[in-house]
């Protein structure tokens, strides 16, 4: 005997495999604990580097992973921070982070908790432009950190994307 089409128990499955197969074929955003990939790599000449992409929006309390995608360099993911012997481009109070030297295929991850602007680069490659810029909630699009660019490397500067980009497109390669 089949159970009527009124019967709450034949709703509830019904919905709930419907669900199912939502769930199966819709994409889903990543939510706030799962990582965002940054790629790390250059040409087999190591004479273009890159992190991709160079500009991320993700929200409060979500995770990045740096992996190392380089068959031929070494990289690392630092924080522009005193600690790290550079200039503040963070947040106040947020703490600062230094991968240490990735070889290839080797990842490390950072959970952003506090909102803001967070500009970052590769120790060896600094010099090469190697740079990126983490937008994390809302932020104001105005260019951030402008009276420390005297004191990088002309490269690292221009290797910025700037935040309305960011906010406006949530990823700039």
């Amino acid at each position: 005997m089949s159970a009527p089409a009124h019967d709450p128990r034949r709703r509830l499955l019904l919905g709930a495999g419907g669900g199912l197969v939502l769930a199966a074929v819709l994409p889903w955003p990543a939510h706030a604990g799962e990582a965002v990939e940054i790629g790390m790599s250059g040409t087999p000449t190591g004479s273009d580097v890159w992190f991709r992409p160079r500009g991320l929006l993700i929200r409060p309390g979500q995770a990045v992973r740096w992996v190392n995608r380089d068959a031929g360099n070494v990289h690392t993911s630092t924080a522009y921070h005193p600690a790290n012997g550079k200039p503040l481009r963070m947040p106040e109070g947020a703490k600062p982070w230094n991968s240490d030297y990735l070889l290839p295929g080797q990842s490390f991850t950072v959970v952003f908790d506090t909102p803001g602007v967070y500009d970052y680069f590769c120790l060896p490659h600094e010099h090469a432009g190697m740079v990126g810029r983490i937008v994390v909630g809302d932020v104001d699009a105005a260019p951030p950190y402008a009276g420390t660019d005297a004191r990088l490397p002309p490269a690292a500067v221009a290797g910025f994307p700037g935040v309305a980009a960011i906010l406006e497109r949530g990823r700039v390669d």
